[in-house]
């Protein structure tokens, strides 16, 4: 921020620089306690260092800082400021500071135009740091305040003799430090505060005032100061000779200037053009012979003539010259013709990936379209969604090789700039437009496949919100006219076809995913992946790593057994890696002369991969009373997971453990309500839900789970425990219960039966809703399991639970029994 900016924001807040100073002063420092420790919030401070008795503006950007000082002003009471070992982290956590710190009064907080704060500090007293209290919602620290010594002995006056006359040399050399500093530093008696006082005069090193900032003994300091003075001075000295020495430099460049002059009218008159003349004379032709747009055009001529009319020398000459070729470069018309043959990109698409039905039916649609509509201007956007190592970026560059359009990808993981996306203005040094221009540019033509890889892992924030400028990007309306930042010229991004990824849509905004059509990439089933393998991965690896010509072959049950047992994945990505690592073993085998095997069997893996990495989920090998098997959906696929329910004596009260989130609370919590209102019917003593507590369990506990589905899961686990009908083994369940038992319909259904007939389970129950899921499932565990659809709760008891109880139900002990037992005792 410049000094204008500070003048403006000082008179909105009728705060002058000297009042602020007052607050500062009016501030006390914390006592501490009877252990001999002060208790303050931290400021962390970030690429800044604050020495004791120092007055310094800092910025307060994070939240929790803004918390902080602003719980300290409401109390007036000091802070702790804190230095970052790394000013690059944005989220520091406890060893990420120094443990050294100061004990600084914060002033009043001026709010910025980019929405962060600024204030004066002034640094105390140095400060230990004995332990972190807390880091919600800010950091809060125990410390012991250093007192350093008033006096100085002969030695440490010797050195405080040394650095004011270095001092003095630097305040002479170096015009950005006031002559004042040096009579400032003359009147300080005190060994310890001298030696802040300079270092915070100089422009030392971020590591350097960290190192002074460590050091406690105030002579020790001094001594490590005294040798960055004189190193400073030696710069100094040597910016002082260079100096004298550009300014001669300065002198004869005007004197070559006026030559320069007097030569460039000498050739005007023997008619030859200077060198500035002919490059500026070759830039117009090569605007004349590109093929740009009207517009484009007019815009490149005028820039041509403002160069024309400045001097060769000026500043702004090299900014037009680069605009101009970036008008120049770009693809305002070229395009590639399309292939349109449908057989043809069918073929590539099934050549290269394997699955993925839904996204490759949509790429054929287009291609047919176009194939019957060839001057069709609109073009698709769609939004490939589905977890890592599905095959989203590899489909779009097969996409593009099977309409013939050059490939390009731009990743947006991470991107929090809007300038990123738009561009910056021309008026800033070193401006270039954003990264949709510049890889059009890279592109070449005006209708390649662009894709926007993570796409949901954009961010915002006071440099502006990527998402919204990625708004008119993938807006068919909005996209033939582009404006970006640097060019200030409309740019047709009509005809490009925009493939975007993504892994979840969570994090999307609602506009922006309303311009994309979804195609989600579900996780791939074992014998996807079996097929994966085969077909790509193991001739990659054995590609890579030099055994292709060795014949060598993987059984189906060792790939199996490698799915199972060392993967846990949505994708392919860390099959392809086991893959590689018994093919980096086998080649290593061949390279030692030893004997190879050239079919990996099943009991090859262990020995290649070591033991078993991945232990999957099991059915229950019994019928058991509150125990039932839910049916889960994640990232990686399918789980079966179980329910347990214990009957304990209680208060009436539901425990519900396991990391359940909110909504699967609520679920249970309906569960429970919808068995209270049916106690007659399923022959449950009323008094049960009164006198006894229900203990719902979901293994394993530090996992995090959430979402309808188990409702009718937890509801027959509790009336199962309740009722003592034990529940069937084989039987898995999904589906969101409702107070009156109504089942309703749930998500993931194709991962969930999978995941039950991977497990070894007979029967599936789903909501009737849900059968059109069924459509995509594979036919052998279509034909091996049972599904069952329901449309109350009843339904599932039916199906789920034994006929008779096997156990005797809980109840509850009556209170009058009780009482006549302990006076029988008495």
């Amino acid at each position: 921020m410049n000094q204008n900016d500070w003048n403006e924001e000082e008179d909105n807040f009728d705060l002058t620089l000297s009042q602020r100073t007052e607050e500062l002063y009016r501030i006390p420092n914390r006592e501490p306690g009877p252990d001999g420790l002060i208790e303050a919030a931290v400021l962390p401070l970030r690429d800044l260092v604050i020495f004791p008795r120092m007055v310094s503006p800092i910025f307060v950007g994070r939240e929790s800082s803004l918390l902080a000082v602003q719980e300290a002003q409401r109390k007036d009471l000091t802070v702790i400021g804190l230095t970052q070992k790394d000013p690059e982290l944005d989220n520091p956590g406890v060893s990420d500071f120094l443990p050294v710190g100061v004990e600084m009064a914060v002033g009043r907080l001026l709010s910025m135009p980019d929405g962060s704060h600024s204030a004066l500090v002034q640094g105390r007293r140095r400060v230990e740091i004995v332990e972190f209290v807390r880091t919600t919602p800010y950091i809060k620290v125990r410390a012991r305040v250093i007192n350093e010594p008033q006096t100085a002995d002969r030695q440490t006056q010797a050195l405080m003799r040394s650095a004011l006359d270095l001092f003095e040399r630097c305040v002479q050399l170096d015009r950005s430090i006031p002559e004042e500093a040096h009579l400032f530093a003359l009147n300080i008696s005190e060994p310890g505060w001298l030696a802040d006082m300079i270092a915070t005069s100089l422009s030392l090193t971020y590591e350097a005032k960290q190192t002074l900032l460590l050091m406690l003994d105030p002579r020790a300091r001094l001594g490590n100061l005294n040798n960055l003075l004189a190193q400073e001075v030696d710069v100094l000295e040597l910016e002082d000779e260079i100096h004298s020495r550009v300014q001669n430099e300065v002198d004869k460049s005007q004197r070559e200037y006026y030559l320069r002059e007097q030569m460039k009218q000498i050739q005007n008159e023997l008619g030859e053009g200077d060198i500035f003349t002919r490059d500026v004379s070759e830039l117009k032709q090569k605007v004349e012979a590109a093929n740009l747009p009207e517009e484009p055009k007019k815009v490149a001529m005028k820039e041509i003539e403002r160069l024309n009319q400045m001097p060769p020398m000026a500043p702004e000459v090299g900014i037009i010259r680069t605009y101009i070729d970036w008008i120049v470069d770009l693809p305002w018309v070229h395009i590639t013709p399309d292939n349109l043959d449908v057989k043809n990109a069918a073929k590539i698409l099934e050549r290269d990936h394997y699955g993925l039905k839904k996204a490759k039916e949509r790429i054929l649609e287009y291609i047919a379209v176009r194939s019957l509509k060839p001057k069709k201007e609109r073009q698709p956007i769609l939004c490939f969604v589905g977890p890592p190592g599905t095959g989203k970026t590899s489909l779009g560059r097969s996409i593009a090789e099977a309409l013939g359009r050059k490939f390009v990808r731009v990743s947006l993981g991470g991107v929090r700039d809007e300038a990123e996306i738009r561009g910056h203005r021309r008026t800033y040094i070193g401006a270039l437009p954003g990264r949709i221009i510049q890889t059009m540019k890279r592109a070449g033509t005006a209708n390649p496949l662009f894709m926007l890889d993570e796409i949901d892992k954009l961010y915002s924030d006071f440099r502006g919100d990527p998402a919204s400028a990625m708004l008119e990007v993938l807006d068919p309306e909005q996209n033939y006219a582009f404006s970006d930042h640097y060019l200030e010229l409309p740019f047709d991004l009509s005809k490009v076809m925009f493939v975007t990824t993504a892994n979840s849509l969570g994090t999307i905004p609602p506009p922006l995913l309303d311009r994309m059509e979804v195609i989600e990439f579900p996780g791939y089933i074992e014998e996807e992946k079996l097929e994966i393998a085969n077909r790509y991965l193991i001739p990659r690896q054995l590609e890579e790593n030099g055994i292709d010509g060795i014949s060598l072959s993987f059984e189906p049950d060792a790939i199996r057994r490698i799915i199972r047992e060392y993967t846990y994945e949505a994708g392919v990505r860390n099959l392809e890696r086991e893959i590689g690592r018994v093919s980096r073993k086998v080649a290593r085998m061949k390279a030692e002369g030893k004997k190879f095997p050239t079919t990996i069997a099943p009991d090859l893996i262990e020995k290649f991969l070591g033991p078993q990495q991945v232990f999957p989920s099991e059915a229950e090998r019994t019928d058991e009373v509150g125990v039932v098997t839910s049916l889960a959906w994640t990232e990686t696929g399918g789980e079966i997971m179980p329910v347990e329910v214990a009957i304990l004596e209680g208060k009436g009260g539901l425990q519900m453990t396991g990391q359940m989130g909110d909504v699967m609370q609520e679920s249970g919590q309906a569960a429970l309500t919808y068995i209270k209102s049916r106690a007659a019917e399923l022959k449950i003593d009323a008094d049960v839900f009164e006198r006894m507590d229900i203990h719902v369990h979901m293994p394993e506990g530090a996992i995090p789970k959430d979402g309808p589905s188990a409702g009718i899961t937890m509801a027959t686990a509790i009336i199962s425990a309740l009722t003592g009908r034990p529940v069937f083994r084989h039987v898995g369940m999904t589906g969101e219960i409702t107070l009156r038992g109504r089942i309703l319909p749930i998500g993931g259904v194709r991962e969930k039966v999978l995941a039950a007939h991977r497990a070894g389970l007979k029967t599936v129950i789903l909501p009737e809703k849900n059968i059109k899921d069924l459509v995509e499932l594979p036919k052998t565990a279509r034909a091996e399991l049972k599904i069952i659809p329901v449309k109350h709760m009843d339904d599932v008891l039916e199906i789920a639970l034994a006929a008779k109880s096997v156990i005797e139900p809980p109840r509850p002990r009556k209170q009058n029994n009780n009482r006549e037992e302990a006076q029988e005792e008495e």
